[in-house]
């Protein structure tokens, strides 16, 4: 009997161990949009059929996290162009309504003057971004009616060259470049 439960406790143990070792791929599918760049000009779907990109959410009148993470993928586009890979970078504002196409320009030249692979986009109703956000990508965002700051999940999402969102990660674990990196080179080969 000891045994019989030892063995189930150490099968327990080795499922549980091999599960913290899995990356979090979701399969969620990113459906067709169509949405406005820093540039003004459109960008959606269409443009990034067949690449791999990465996403993140943030907006220009942000006081916490979205510098600290703009900052991030101004480092990631560095370093995946320093490595020969092709890359989409997109970035949604939570905050459509103050973020027009020029106050973008503004913002993403505080990080970068490569806009050639990062497109920061507008041009969609609040509602819109929330819906796209919770149903697409599984994060919320959310502009409370008392602040002018909006609540945002912080991850960044890869999605392959399908429109399959295949993995997450947050910009604060001390590995996720590294682990960004390393999926992306997997998913371009």
């Amino acid at each position: 009997m000891k045994t019989t439960r030892l063995l189930f406790m150490l099968v327990i143990a080795v499922f549980l161990l091999s599960a913290c070792g899995q990356p979090n791929q979701t399969g969620r599918q990113v459906t067709s949009f169509s949405f406005t760049d820093q540039n003004g000009n459109p960008f959606g779907t269409d443009q990034l059929s067949g690449k791999v990109w990465i996403a993140d959410f943030i907006f220009t009148t942000c006081e916490s996290v979205c510098i600290p993470m703009s900052q991030k993928m101004a480092e990631l586009q560095t370093a995946f162009k320093e490595q020969g890979i092709e890359v989409e970078f997109v970035t949604f504002t939570v905050d459509p309504e103050t973020d027009t196409p020029q106050l973008l320009k503004e913002y993403i030249g505080q990080f970068s003057q490569d806009e050639s692979n990062w497109h920061l986009l507008t041009g969609y109703s609040q509602e819109a971004i929330e819906n796209l956000a919770l149903n697409q990508f599984q994060t919320i965002v959310q502009k409370p009616n008392e602040s002018r700051q909006v609540i945002h999940g912080t991850n960044f999402f890869i999605i392959d060259q399908q429109g399959t969102i295949v993995n997450e990660y947050s910009y604060t674990e001390e590995s996720f470049e590294e682990q960004m990196m390393s999926e992306v080179k997997r998913l371009v080969k």
